[in-house]
Parts: structure tokens; C-alpha cells; sequence
């Protein structure tokens, strides 16, 4: 869940001390070669463009600085243009610099003016740092994807400032147990429909309607739980009964937010209302480790903490280091995301599963947002606000700009 009053801790850990460039640029330096990183006697003195890092002009001929792919800062080269086959490089190099330039200093009205012969340090340096900060947020993408278990892609993009992935945070598909909680993923029984949109099926058995119509939409109201069908019914994948379990099934993009929120989520394709769109998914921690941690959160003024409260409160999920793209979903007082409560394998009523449906249609490139004070019921009850002495202490600001506004988070 992205923070609320302050950016949000988290996102991309490699179990890797040395990044793949640098074991690349010394093997290089050392003329060694191996292939688990990519490095054969073929492509060992390969040079390909990484990156552009500066420009000049000497005697009406315009050189740029190539940082080479995989050698060290000490081999680049300045290189004249007509030799650069990179128009996507060029473009960036170009479009970094007039960001630059464009930007307005604080307190002053007037951009700095570009000189056409060389550039000024501060703007090398900033196009470089978006440089890496490009390559940074590629990597994060890719490694989103592999981790990822659902039909829709994850894409990053940054376009406000030179923030890079943020770290400390591992992507997960479930919920991941503390030390001394056990959950149990396997169900005891399962129906033995043949059509489970017309039979007594799973919610029957559970005492509720079926959640969905025929056309994957939710139709239940908020606060009423989720029984689908589980690993033990004899339906197939094609169950109507089976729509959470599938993950998430729109590509969605992680975005740096202008007003201060940090990072967000946006759809890419458009959503019809009462749809899946993602579950939430963390760390299941005690209500007694969560009290001690919702602390230390508000006096950093961040929200991750979700509590497990559809029966009892014993439980609480915590996504600030183990997390999907949830993690990242802003909270709006007025929200287009609706929280249920959904069980499938595990049918523990203190732990259930946290899927976010859409109250609305949800345009193509529009942000998802979520009430962090939402209940399953949809209702903001006297109990869905934490009282305790370090919630009166800190109070987070509500950035959400929605009409309805509560100006706080607590």
C-alpha cells in the first residue's frame, strides 16, 4: 500500500550483493570470460550504447558520450552522431534535457538557458541520473514479472522525479505466515457440481449467495463473504465460482504520483465496475505485533497495516515488506475499489483473503484507489479506527483530493 503523508518504504530486493553491470564490467576489465553473466569469448569486446552521458559541439561536428553496456565509466567515449545508431537514446537524451531545462527553480521564474556547444554539469548530471534511473526501473519491471503468478503485467514507469526502485520489499502472491502462525491452504471438502452457476455449491454450503452473475461481476453487497470453489471441488478452472483464484487479469502500472503521494497504481485497460481487480496480500502478523508496528508506521506517517477482522481480531495483514501490487494502491475518500472478505482453501473464518473489486468502470489510465479505513461492510464503523494513544498522537494527512475528503487518515 503506497503511503499516505510520506513516500512509501518498498518494492525490489535481489538476494545479490554485486549487480549483474558490475560482475559484466569487470570480467571485461580483466578480460575474462563467463557465460553464466552473458560474457563469451564472442561478445567479450563487444561495445554496445547503454546510455548517452553529455554533449558537445567541436568545429560544427556534435560528439555525445557513450557510456558503453557492461565496461566501465573509465571506457567511455565520445562518439560524433553520425556514428550513433540509437534514435530511442538520442530521443531520451534529448527529451532529459529539456525536462531540465524546463523545470522552474524554486523561487525563481526563469529556466536556466541551454547552451548549444556543451551542456552544464547539473544537466549532465541529472541525464545521467535518469539514465540509470531508467535502467533501474526496467530491471524492477522484469523482476515484477517473473515473480508475478497472474495473467496481467506489471509496468513501472516514473516520470516525475529521479526516485528508482524502491527497496526492502519482497514481491509475494500470498499471504506469508510470521514465525509461530500456521495457515492452512488445503480445504477438508468440496462440491461435486457440474454446473456451479446452478447448483448448490460451495456458498450454499457456507450459508451465503454466490458472489458472481454470469458475467464474472460481483452481485453480493459489501460486508457479505466470499465462498469459492476449492482445490477439493470436482469443477475445472472454468468454474464461475473460481474468479479471485485466477488473479489479476488487467496489466496495471506502477506510477509516480505528482501530489506527493509517492508511488500509485493505474489500470492500463479499462475495468468494468463490479470487477476483480487484485487481491491484498502480506505478511499475517498477531493484533499484539501489529499494535507495536502501527506505531513506529504513524510516526513515519505510512499506512501498510490491514486488520483480519471479519470474525475476531486476532490477525492483521502487513505489507510493507512482503507484498504484491497492492502495496502500492493509494487510499481516496472516494474510491473506485471495494474491500471483501474471500475464502477458498482455507476456510478459517479469522483469516480471510482480501480481494478488491471495482465499485465503478474504471477508465483506461485512471489511478485505483482504495478507503484504508474501508470495513468489509463498507461502512467506516467506531471500531475501523484505531484509538490508541499513538494514533491520537500522529495524525496522517489525507492527500486523496476527493471532494469528500475526511483531511485525515486517523
Amino acid at each position: 500500500m503506497a503511503a499516505v503523508g510520506a513516500e512509501p518504504r518498498g518494492a525490489w530486493c535481489v538476494p545479490c550483493l554485486v549487480s549483474l553491470d558490475t560482475l559484466q564490467e569487470l570480467c571485461r576489465k580483466e578480460k575474462l570470460t563467463c557465460k553464466s553473466i552473458g560474457i563469451t569469448k564472442r561478445n567479450l569486446n563487444n561495445y554496445e550504447v547503454e546510455y548517452l552521458c553529455d554533449y558537445k559541439v567541436v568545429k560544427d561536428m556534435e560528439y555525445y558520450l557513450v557510456k558503453w553496456k557492461g565496461w566501465p565509466d573509465s571506457t567511455n567515449t565520445w562518439e560524433p552522431l553520425q556514428n550513433l545508431k540509437c534514435p530511442l537514446l538520442l530521443q531520451q537524451f534529448s527529451n532529459d534535457k529539456h525536462n531540465y531545462l524546463s523545470q522552474v527553480k524554486k523561487g525563481k521564474a526563469i529556466t536556466p538557458k541551454d547552451n548549444n556547444k556543451t551542456l552544464k554539469p547539473a544537466i549532465a548530471e541529472y541525464i545521467v541520473k535518469k539514465a540509470k534511473q531508467r535502467i533501474a526501473l526496467q530491471r524492477w519491471q522484469d523482476e515484477l514479472n517473473r515473480r508475478k503468478n497472474h495473467k496481467g503485467m506489471i509496468f513501472v514507469e516514473n516520470t516525475v522525479d529521479l526516485e528508482g526502485p524502491p527497496s526492502d520489499f519482497y514481491y509475494i502472491n500470498e499471504y506469508k505466515p510470521a514465525p509461530g502462525i500456521s495457515l492452512v491452504n488445503e480445504a477438508t471438502f468440496g462440491c461435486s457440481c457440474t454446473d456451479c452457476f446452478f447448483q448448490k455449491c460451495c456458498p450454499a454450503e457456507a450459508g451465503v449467495l454466490l458472489a458472481y452473475n454470469k458475467n464474472q461481476q460481483i452481485k453480493i453487497p459489501p460486508g457479505t463473504p466470499i465462498y469459492e470453489c476449492n482445490s477439493r471441488c470436482q469443477c475445472g478452472p472454468d468454474c464461475p465460482n473460481r474468479i479471485v483464484q485466477k488473479g489479476t487479469q488487467y496489466s496495471l502500472c506502477i506510477f509516480r504520483t505528482s501530489n506527493g503521494r509517492g508511488w500509485g497504481v493505474k489500470t492500463l485497460v479499462k475495468i468494468k465496475r463490479m470487477s476483480f481487480v487484485m487481491e491484498y496480500v502480506g505478511e499475517v502478523i498477531t493484533s499484539e505485533e501489529a499494535e507495536r508496528r502501527g506505531q513506529f508506521y504513524d510516526n513515519k506517517g505510512i499506512t501498510y497495516l490491514f486488520d483480519l477482522d471479519y470474525e475476531s481480531d486476532e490477525f492483521t495483514v502487513d505489507a510493507a515488506r512482503y507484498g504484491n501490487v497492492s502495496h502500492f494502491v493509494n487510499h481516496s475518500c472516494d474510491p473506485n475499489l471495494q474491500v471483501f472478505n474471500v475464502f477458498i482453501d482455507n476456510l478459517d473464518t479469522r483469516l480471510p483473503r482480501i480481494a478488491l473489486f471495482s465499485t465503478r468502470t474504471i477508465n483506461a489510465g485512471e489511478e485505483l484507489t482504495f478507503d484504508y479505513q474501508m470495513k468489509g461492510s463498507g461502512d467506516i464503523s467506531s471500531d475501523s479506527i484505531d484509538h490508541s494513544p499513538a494514533k491520537k498522537r500522529v495524525r496522517t494527512v489525507c492527500k486523496c483530493g476527493a471532494v469528500t475528503c475526511r483531511g485525515y487518515l486517523n
